[in-house]
């Protein structure tokens, strides 16, 4: 948690210095353009997915073991190998004017739902396993780059799957694990659409 708060306040100083008048229009109170300072119009963006894997493909969050079904056939408790994944992020630009402008904070969750075992028991269930979330918060410095930094977290199951499955069962870690990481991020090009 210490380094968050370092590398949180290492974005506002970056967004402090990197406000500078480079690209700061001089505007006035009664500029009907200007953005209001705090939640303008466009404070949130992002998107919502949602996937659909067919038998034999199922996602595997690296819960259960690959050879689940051994452990009770079609009964075996751990089937936490998902049919539907619903996945999205949100970012939220709070601040419209100012050297804070360029801050932003985002989450980005994975829900995944399912029963399948691997070479045992194909469902079209709807059974939820769990969500994998993280969240974090970065600066936009100038060209396309932002910093960020991104903590993500453990696997979090979901009703009567947040137990102890039997011996397949390898845990809440999921495919990452727990982790946090400092980075630039480079975006090009304008979209179509």
């Amino acid at each position: 948690m210490k380094a968050f708060a370092c590398g949180f306040a290492f974005l506002i100083f970056l967004s402090i210095l990197s406000g500078g008048a480079q690209d700061a229009a001089p505007t006035t109170p009664q500029d009907e353009n200007q953005p209001r300072m705090f939640l303008p119009k466009d404070t949130f963006w992002g998107w919502a997915q949602f996937d659909l894997a067919p038998p034999h493909n199922e996602v595997d969050p690296n819960l259960c073991a690959a050879d689940a079904g051994q452990y009770g056939g079609v009964n075996a408790p751990c089937s936490e190998f998902a049919r539907y994944m619903l996945s999205g992020i949100l970012e939220a630009r709070p601040f419209g004017r100012g050297p804070l402008r360029r801050f932003m904070v985002y989450g980005a969750p994975t829900f995944l739902f399912g029963k399948t075992i691997p070479k045992t028991l194909y469902t079209w269930s709807f059974d939820a396993i769990g969500i994998e979330h993280s969240w974090g918060g970065a600066i936009y410095m100038n060209k396309g780059f932002e910093f960020r930094v991104t903590q993500h977290f453990l696997f979090d199951r979901l009703g009567a799957r947040n137990t102890y499955l039997g011996p397949a069962d390898l845990g809440s870690n999921g495919p990452w694990g727990r982790y946090m990481t400092v980075g630039v991020r480079k975006t090009f090009g304008t979209r179509r659409w």
